[in-house]
C-alpha cells in the first residue's frame, strides 16, 4: 500500500510560504524583513494556485520561497538585527525608570549612522554573494548610480540624513574620476528628467540618469525608508565598484579629498588623484586675473620668423625652387615606422584617425559663464580631453582660469540672449549678481562662441559641430538621442524629406504646392475681376440677384468652421474656400461682361497627376486583393496574429506619418519666412 500524501506537505503548499509566517520563523520586525529581502535580493513569488498555498481560509496576498527563507536563517545580519532590539528594549526601560544618565550612555556606546557615520553592520559579504564576479557587479551599475546621484542631489531632512548625501557626492564624483582618468564616457542626452550618460566600463556599456542641479522639494508621498534601504546598498556597491576600477588604472583608492575646496563648491577639484596615471590626469597651473602666460621659446620664435621671411620672398619674387619632396607623387599610403635593427622597439604605427573621440577638446581652452550649468560642462569637457576649463569665480573653486580677457581660451560657451546695448550704456555697471568684465555683446577676437547644446551634440558625433549653428542667439538645431537606433522604414529626422516620404505623400505635396502657386497666379490676375466685383456692389445702380441656391451656398460658405480640429484639415478648408471665392468672382465677370466662363485647361502635369494618382489607387487596390487572398490561406490562430501584426505596423506608419506632416509645414513656413 502506497504511503498516503497528507495537505499542506508537499505541492504549492510546501513550496510557498507567506510574509506573516516568514517573520516568526525569522523573528524580527517587518521593516527588518523587508530589508532584509532587498539586500539579499529576495521579492516575492507568485504561486499557480493561492488557495493552496495559502493553507488558511484567510486570503493572503505576499508569497515568498520557502527555500528562501531557510537561506534566510543563517544570514549574520540578523544577529545583527536582534543586538539593536536588545539595545532599544534596555534603552527605553532605563527611560521608563526615569534613569538618563544610563539611557544616555547606553546610546552613547551604540553606533547611530545618522550622527556618527558608522555603521553598526556592513554588507561587504552580500556584495560578494550577490556580484560573483566583477563583471556582474558593472551591469547591475544603472540603477545604483542613478539612485545615489539623485540622493546627492536632494536636501537633508530627518529621513534623509547629511551623513547619508555627502556620502553619495563623494563616492558619485569618485566615479566621476575614474571616467575621466580612463575616458570612458560615450555619450550624453538632454532630457527633461534629467542628463543621461552612457559610459563603456571593460566592455560594458552602463546608462545612468542625472537630475539637474535644482533645488529639490521632498515630497511626503515617498517612503525614503525603503529608498534608504537601496541607498545603503549601493554606497557600498559603489565603494566596491571604485576600488577596483581605480586599482585597474594604478591609481590610489580613496583619493586625497580637500575638505575646505568642496565646501568652496570645488567638487571635482577638491580631489587629488595620486597614482601612475595621476600625473596624466592632472590640470594644468591655474591662472587667477593677475597671472599671465609665459610668453614662446625666444629660438623657436627666431626660427619661425625666419621662415616667414623666406615664405615673403619666395612670394615676392614668385621663384620657388621644386625639392625633392615637391616632385615626389602624392600616395594614399602612410609612413610606417619599421625598427632599423632586428629586435628593436616596436613604435606605435601612425593611423588615418586625426583625432580620437576620447581627446575631442584635448587642443581647447574653454570658459564657462555663469549662467551655464558648470558641473555636467566640466564633467564632459574633462572626460573628452580637455585639461583647461575656466569659469566665473562665483561658480566656485577649481577653475584653469577665473579672467574672462585671458588670451588662451580658444572656445567661450554661454547661454544668454544678446542683448541690444545702448550707445551711452555704462560698461561699468553691475547686473542682478556680480560686474561684468565685458559689455553687453562684447566679444573677445579669436574667440570661438557657443552655447551649451555644442557640446553634447559634439560628443555624441564625435566631431567638433560647425560653431555658427550654435551661435549665441542663433536656433539651435533638434538635439535628438543618440541611444535611439533607426529603424529601416521608420521616421529619420536626420535624412531628407524626399528621401524617406511615400509616394502618394509626395504626390499630395506637389498638388498642394501646384494650387497655392495658381492661387497666387489667380490673384495677380485678378485685379481686373475685383475692380468687376466693386462695380457688381454699386456702379451703375446694378443689383444682381441671387438665386436661392447661391444664398445657399453663401451661407454654407459664412458658416463653414472646418472639418476637424487637425491642421491639415483645416489648411485644405482653407484652400477651399479660396478656390470658391475665385471661382465666384470668375462666374461675376462673366456675367457682367457676357463673356463666357473661362475654364481652366488642365496642363500636362496636372494630367501626368491625375494619371501618377490613378495608377497609386490601381496599385493599393491589388495589393490589398492579394493580401486578402493570402489571408484566406492561414489558419485562423496566424490569421489572428497577422491582423495583430498589421494593426501595430499601420499605428506606427500613422505616426511616422504625422511626424513627416507636421515636418512639412514647418519646412513650408520656414520657405515662406525666407521668401
Amino acid at each position: 500500500m502506497g504511503r498516503i500524501k497528507k495537505k499542506g506537505e508537499a505541492g504549492n503548499a510546501k513550496n510557498y510560504i507567506t510574509r506573516n509566517q516568514a517573520i516568526k520563523k525569522l523573528q524580527i520586525s517587518l521593516p527588518d524583513f523587508r530589508k532584509l529581502c532587498i539586500w539579499k535580493g529576495i521579492f516575492p513569488r507568485e504561486p499557480r494556485s493561492r488557495k493552496k498555498a495559502s493553507k488558511s481560509s484567510t486570503a493572503s496576498t505576499t508569497f515568498y520561497y520557502a527555500k528562501d527563507i531557510q537561506y534566510l536563517l543563517h544570514e549574520p545580519l540578523i544577529q545583527k538585527f536582534r543586538e539593536q532590539k536588545i539595545l532599544e528594549r534596555k534603552i527605553s526601560r532605563a527611560l521608563g525608570r526615569g534613569d538618563v544618565g544610563d539611557a544616555s550612555r547606553l546610546e552613547k556606546n551604540s553606533a547611530r549612522p545618522e550622527k556618527t557615520g558608522k555603521p553598526r553592520y556592513t554588507l561587504d559579504h552580500v556584495i560578494r554573494e550577490r556580484y560573483p564576479t566583477f563583471v556582474d557587479a558593472i551591469r547591475d551599475l544603472d540603477d545604483c548610480l542613478s539612485m545615489l546621484f539623485l540622493f546627492a542631489n536632494l536636501p537633508s531632512t530627518s529621513t534623509v540624513p547629511a551623513k547619508m548625501i555627502a556620502r553619495c557626492e563623494r563616492l558619485c564624483l569618485e566615479f566621476q574620476h575614474y571616467l575621466i582618468v580612463s575616458q570612458s564616457l560615450r555619450k550624453s542626452f538632454l532630457s527633461i528628467k534629467g542628463i543621461y550618460y552612457q559610459a563603456n566600463i571593460q566592455g560594458e556599456d552602463v546608462l545612468w540618469l542625472v537630475p539637474y542641479k535644482f533645488n529639490q522639494r521632498v515630497v511626503g508621498d515617498v517612503d525614503f525608508r525603503i529608498m534608504g534601504t537601496f541607498v545603503e546598498f549601493y554606497m557600498t556597491l559603489l565603494g566596491f565598484v571604485n576600488f577596483r576600477l581605480y586599482t585597474s588604472v594604478g591609481l590610489k583608492y580613496p583619493p586625497k579629498f580637500d575638505q575646505a575646496k568642496d565646501d568652496e563648491a570645488g567638487e571635482l577639484g577638491a580631489f587629488k588623484l595620486e597614482g601612475n596615471l595621476a600625473t596624466n590626469s592632472e590640470a594644468p597651473k591655474q591662472l587667477t586675473n593677475d597671472e599671465t602666460e609665459t610668453g614662446p621659446d625666444p629660438k623657436t620664435q627666431a626660427e619661425v620668423n625666419k621662415l616667414i621671411r623666406q615664405m615673403r620672398e619666395t612670394d615676392v619674387d614668385g621663384d620657388h625652387v621644386e625639392t625633392e619632396a615637391d616632385k615626389e607623387e602624392p600616395t594614399d599610403t602612410i609612413d610606417k615606422f619599421e625598427p632599423a635593427a632586428p629586435g628593436g622597439d616596436v613604435l606605435p604605427q601612425p593611423s588615418y584617425s586625426g583625432s580620437e573621440p576620447e581627446s575631442l577638446f584635448a587642443n581647447c581652452t574653454f570658459y564657462l559663464s555663469r549662467e551655464t550649468p558648470r558641473q555636467p560642462l566640466e564633467f564632459i569637457l574633462r572626460a573628452f580631453g580637455c585639461k583647461r576649463v575656466g569659469w566665473d569665480a562665483t561658480l566656485g573653486e577649481g577653475a584653469y582660469t577665473t579672467n574672462e580677457r585671458d588670451p588662451s581660451i580658444t572656445h567661450q560657451i554661454v547661454d544668454r540672449p544678446v542683448i541690444q546695448a545702448t550707445a551711452n550704456e555704462d560698461v561699468d555697471g553691475e547686473d542682478n549678481q556680480t560686474s561684468q568684465k565685458l559689455a553687453a555683446n562684447q566679444r573677445m577676437p579669436g574667440r570661438t562662441y557657443v552655447q551649451p547644446q555644442w557640446v553634447w551634440d559634439s560628443i555624441n558625433d564625435g566631431e567638433m559641430k560647425r560653431p555658427d549653428l550654435y551661435a549665441p542667439g542663433s536656433q539651435l538645431p533638434p538635439h535628438l538621442s543618440p541611444f535611439v537606433q533607426n529603424t529601416q522604414g521608420a521616421y529619420d529626422p536626420t535624412m531628407p524629406l524626399e528621401e524617406q516620404q511615400t509616394e502618394g505623400e509626395a504626390l499630395g505635396d506637389s498638388e498642394e504646392e501646384s494650387d497655392e502657386d495658381g492661387l497666387d497666379v489667380d490673384q495677380d490676375e485678378g485685379d481686373d475681376s475685383l475692380a468687376v466685383k466693386k462695380i457688381g456692389g454699386a456702379a451703375n445702380g446694378m443689383d444682381i440677384a441671387a438665386s436661392d441656391d447661391d444664398e445657399d451656398e453663401d451661407a454654407d460658405n459664412d458658416s463653414f468652421g472646418g472639418f476637424s480640429e487637425d491642421e491639415k484639415d483645416a489648411d485644405e478648408s482653407e484652400d477651399d474656400e479660396q478656390a470658391a471665392e475665385l471661382q465666384y468672382q470668375r462666374e461675376l465677370e462673366a456675367e457682367l461682361t457676357g463673356k463666357p466662363i473661362k475654364q481652366a485647361t488642365p496642363n500636362a502635369q496636372t494630367k501626368a497627376k491625375a494619371e501618377a494618382k490613378k495608377r497609386l489607387a490601381k496599385q493599393a487596390k491589388e495589393e490589398a486583393e492579394e493580401m486578402e487572398r493570402a489571408k484566406g490561406m492561414l489558419s485562423k490562430k496566424k490569421r489572428k496574429l497577422f491582423e495583430q501584426m498589421q494593426y501595430s505596423n499601420s499605428k506606427k506608419s500613422a505616426e511616422d506619418q504625422k511626424l513627416r506632416e507636421k515636418r512639412r509645414k514647418l519646412e513650408k513656413q520656414k520657405a515662406r519666412a525666407k521668401a
